[in-house]
C-alpha cells in the first residue's frame, strides 16, 4: 500500500500505479482556539471519523519509545563536538574553512560582546546576513548569549520587511557583515555589529584565545532557539518561536538527525530565513558533521557533499 498525502497529480505517479482518492473532512480535526502545553491540539475522539486503517496507522506511527535528547540546548551539542574534535573542520565555504575549536572560540568571543551590548537570556538578536562562515558564528554566539536568533536573508528581504521584523520581535542588536551593512536598516536605539570585522580583530591576549570568555547564561530547553517569520502571503508576516527542546528533539535523535556523524559532509543550501536551514546548520554542527555552505553554484556544493 502507498499512502500518498495531498493526492499529487497523476502525472507525478508511475503509470502502473492505481490510486484511490479518500478525502478526510477538515471539520473532523477542529483545533481549540488556544493551544496549551500538554494538551492535544485536536479532540482525539475525532480520530473515530477516520477509516479503521488510518486509525491503526495513526496509533502505530504516532507513538513510540521515549528517547532522551542528549543535550538540553543546541549550542551545548555543538560545544560537545568542539571539545572532542577541536581540529575537525566544522564549516567550509568557497575555499575557506574553520575548525570546531576556532568556531567555538569565535562564537564565545562574540557572545561575550553581545552580553556587553546588553543581550540577556530570552532576548532576540537579528541575523541579517547571507550564507557565510560569519553567519554560523553569529548563530552560535547568539545562542551562547542566551538569546534567540532571528534570521533574514539580506538582498531578498526588502528593508521595509527588515524594519518590520525588528519592531515585531523587539530586537535591539543586529548582526550582519560589512559588505551588507548599507542594506540593513538600523533604527534609533539599535546596535549594529559586523561579524566579519569582529572576527578579524586579534585576541586581546593568549588567555582570551584559549578561554574565549563566554557569558554565564541559564538557558533551558524551554527557551527560544530561533524565530522564523512567515512569508506573509495571507497578511502580515508572523514570527514563529521554536524552542531548544523542540529543535533538539528533532535534530539530535533518530530519525531526525539523518545519521549525521563526524566525518560526514552536509550541504547548507537554503536561505537562512527558511526554517529548514536550521535543520541543515544545527543538525550538522549538533552531530559533529562538516557543513558545506553553498555559493552561487548549487551543483558544485552538491558534488562536494
Amino acid at each position: 500500500m502507498l499512502n500518498v498525502p495531498n493526492y499529487p497529480p497523476p502525472r507525478l505517479l508511475p503509470p502502473q500505479l492505481k490510486t484511490r482518492f479518500q478525502p478526510e473532512e477538515p471539520q473532523n480535526f477542529k483545533a481549540p482556539e488556544k493551544a496549551q502545553p500538554g494538551r492535544f491540539i485536536f479532540d482525539k475522539s475525532a480520530l473515530s471519523n477516520l477509516s479503521l486503517l488510518n486509525q491503526v496507522l495513526f496509533e502505530r506511527f504516532g507513538q513510540g519509545p521515549q528517547v532522551p535528547v542528549p543535550f538540553a540546548t543546541m549550542h551545548q551539542a555543538f560545544e560537545h563536538f568542539a571539545a572532542i574534535q577541536p581540529n575537525a573542520i566544522a564549516v567550509e565555504h568557497q575555499g575557506e574553512s574553520i575548525t570546531y575549536g576556532e568556531l567555538n572560540r569565535q562564537a564565545n568571543r562574540l557572545a561575550a560582546r553581545l552580553a556587553e551590548l546588553g543581550v540577556q537570556t530570552g532576548d532576540h538578536v537579528a541575523l541579517f546576513l547571507q550564507r557565510s562562515i560569519p553567519m554560523i558564528v553569529g548563530i552560535l554566539a547568539t545562542l551562547k548569549a542566551g538569546a534567540a536568533y532571528v534570521p533574514q536573508h539580506v538582498g531578498v528581504a526588502p528593508p521595509a520587511h527588515l524594519r518590520y521584523v525588528l519592531d515585531v520581535a523587539h530586537i535591539d542588536v543586529i548582526l550582519t557583515n560589512s559588505r551588507l551593512a548599507e542594506q540593513v536598516p538600523v533604527p534609533d536605539g539599535r546596535s549594529l555589529l559586523n561579524i566579519d570585522e569582529f572576527m578579524q580583530k586579534p585576541f586581546a591576549s593568549e588567555t582570551e584565545f584559549v578561554e574565549s570568555f563566554v557569558p554565564e547564561t541559564a538557558v533551558s530547553p524551554q527557551n527560544t532557539c530561533f524565530i522564523i517569520f512567515t512569508s506573509g502571503t495571507t497578511g502580515k508576516p508572523n514570527g514563529v518561536q521554536v524552542t531548544h527542546g523542540n529543535v533538539g528533539n528533532i535534530l539530535l535523535t533518530a530519525p531526525g538527525n539523518l545519521g549525521i556523524q563526524p566525518g560526514m559532509k552536509v550541504g547548507q543550501i537554503l536561505s537562512i530565513a527558511f526554517d529548514m536551514s536550521a535543520w541543515e546548520i544545527l543538525g550538522c554542527l549538533g552531530n559533529g558533521g562538516t557543513l558545506v555552505i553553498r555559493g552561487k553554484d548549487f551543483m558544485e556544493t552538491a558534488r562536494q557533499v
